[in-house]
């Protein structure tokens, strides 16, 4: 018996789960950050193509 109550209150994990659930939260959020931001990128990417692009043709 005092071996399971020993197990019951042994609390010496408990550290490594928080942190393992903290750093889950954390991957999450940043993904869904980043799979947001995926549009606005493009958008910004395909301007400055199509600036330089007209640079590149009015230079020649």
């Amino acid at each position: 018996m005092t071996f399971l109550n020993n197990f019951l209150r042994d609390e010496q994990g408990q550290d490594l789960i928080e942190y393992t659930l903290l750093l889950a939260f954390v991957a999450l959020a940043s993904a869904a950050l980043f799979i947001g931001a995926g549009g606005k990128v493009s958008t910004i990417w395909t301007a400055a193509n199509n600036q330089l692009s007209s640079a590149a043709a009015s230079a020649t």
